[in-house]
């Protein structure tokens, strides 16, 4: 079988345990002479569009790219075994944009895992095409299937990418079934491997998406500045931005939820409405070439002109709250 090397995402630094299997590489995506002689232009240019370069080789579908983490306190599920990876974030997904920054999703329903689709139709809209639930056999049993890449892969995703109030692999269904199916990159003609095996295309996404996560340690950079999950100390949204800018090279977008500033004792009387619990952070990237190829150029999350948060901006406003004893790994 052919192989479409990757490349290596992890950055120095970065926890060891954070590592994806396989080194980087990952099987899938277009064979060697497809891209071969393709230039690799950045996705949202001018020169990537659809007529002019090979989708397979060029991202042209979601050319905006978001690589998105979670920061958690608790699963739900800690009684199942299904706990958070201590000192880091956990992945949320890997995201097709469109350049103008709006969005799609489900765009292959022959692809779609999903046992609890959310949007239910493929516009978010009662005019969409209906998004059908998935009754079939989990996506885990598609990766243990692959042999020992699809379960180390598993095992990786069973530490870093973890789901609340729901299984991680229903989680995992609905990042690629929404996600996943939306760039152009990923679509099923541009694996051209004749014995490309069934559901490899899941095994590829998953692994990109990881190595995304990886160049990514977002704990371990707000930490070294001293910024620490915390009970008693609140933080100051302008801080975390400019840490983690300073770290991916563009403003990411921070997103809290909990109450808003000026509903809290705190705030009272404030016109500040951000809300005040962290919980999330979204890395936006312009990439050349392939999705696949992890060379992504940082972009700010504000390009589109849209919001770079949804938290308050008063001074120690930001709650960054450690993790419910028990729902972490030892």
């Amino acid at each position: 079988m052919a192989r479409f090397a990757l490349l290596s995402l992890a950055v120095a630094g970065a926890a060891t345990a954070n590592c994806v299997p396989g080194g980087g590489n990952h099987p899938g995506g277009p064979s060697p002479d497809q891209c071969r002689h393709a230039k690799a232009e950045l996705s949202c240019s001018a020169a990537a569009q659809p007529g002019l370069v090979d989708s397979c080789c060029v991202e042209t579908f979601g050319g905006l790219v978001l690589s998105t983490q979670f920061w958690d306190t608790y699963t739900g599920l800690e009684s199942h075994g299904q706990l958070l990876p201590k000192n880091a974030w956990t992945l949320h997904g890997l995201w097709p944009d469109f350049c103008n920054g709006s969005w799609t999703q489900y765009c292959d329903l022959a692809r779609q895992y999903d046992p609890h689709p959310a949007p239910n139709t493929t516009t978010g809209t009662p005019s969409g095409t209906p998004v059908p639930p998935y009754t079939g056999p989990t996506v885990d049993t598609f990766l243990t299937a692959l042999g020992k890449p699809g379960k180390a892969m598993l095992d990786w995703m069973n530490k870093f990418w973890i789901a609340q109030a729901q299984p991680n692999t229903e989680f995992w269904a609905h990042e690629f079934s929404k996600h996943a199916t939306c760039f152009s990159t990923f679509a099923p003609s541009c694996f051209s491997d004749k014995d490309l095996k069934e559901h490899e295309d899941l095994l590829t996404f998953f692994g990109v998406a990881a190595e995304y996560y990886t160049r990514l340690p977002t704990y371990d950079w707000l930490a070294v500045k001293g910024i620490k999950p915390s009970n008693s100390t609140g933080y100051t949204l302008g801080d975390i931005q400019k840490v983690l800018a300073a770290k991916h090279g563009a403003v990411p977008y921070i997103g809290c939820s909990g109450p808003k500033f000026n509903e809290t004792a705190a705030g009272k009387g404030s016109l500040d409405n951000g809300r005040t619990v962290f919980t999330e952070v979204w890395y936006y990237y312009h990439v050349y070439g392939q999705v696949q190829a992890g060379k992504g150029k940082p972009v700010e999350a504000s390009i589109n002109g849209g919001s770079v948060s949804s938290c308050a901006k008063a001074d120690k406003a930001v709650w960054y709250y450690e993790r419910t004893k028990g729902s972490e790994r030892k």
